[in-house]
């Protein structure tokens, strides 16, 4: 009888954990944005674009995956960014009625100029764990994350 108010109280702390986690790596974000003179949502994006891109340039809609954001922000702030000299838009050879965007040479040095902030950071936020761990609390939070998304499905028509 002890064990669902157990797990239910563990439940209810790691979601608060995450709550958390949430709030200081927006925080750190805004932090990083401001250095490069930018927007958090900004500067989420350019790391979604240096994560995602991998020679060819990146999509509008890959982006937005990524973020969970709308396609429309992602298209209003990468002009933006573009406008800056942070990245740029170029139209997709597959299909020019599609932008692909990739970070310019500007961008990549003002995002190495931190690398080394960034590194130090890592550590902190991380301390105590080691690659072995950090790996399995990884495949961990992805279970829990494509669980979340199911949950969310379900939810939203009325399954649960």
């Amino acid at each position: 009888m002890a064990e669902k108010p157990t797990i239910d109280r563990a439940i209810r702390d790691f979601i608060w954990n995450v709550v958390e986690i949430h709030s200081q790596i927006e925080e750190i974000h805004k932090s990083w944005a401001e250095l490069l003179g930018m927007t958090e949502p900004q500067w989420l994006i350019l790391m979604a674009i240096d994560e995602l891109d991998q020679g060819r340039g990146v999509s509008g809609i890959a982006i937005a995956n990524k973020l969970r954001i709308h396609p429309a922000f992602v298209t209003n702030q990468t002009k933006k960014l573009e406008a800056m000299v942070f990245l740029a838009r170029e139209p997709s050879p597959d299909d020019a009625r599609f932008v692909q965007m990739s970070l310019t040479e500007k961008a990549r040095a003002e995002i190495s100029k931190l690398s080394t902030k960034r590194e130090a950071l890592n550590s902190a936020l991380l301390e105590g764990l080691d690659e072995a761990s950090l790996d399995y609390l990884n495949k961990r939070l992805a279970s829990i994350a494509k669980n979340s998304r199911l949950a969310s499905q379900k939810l939203s028509i009325g399954a649960m």
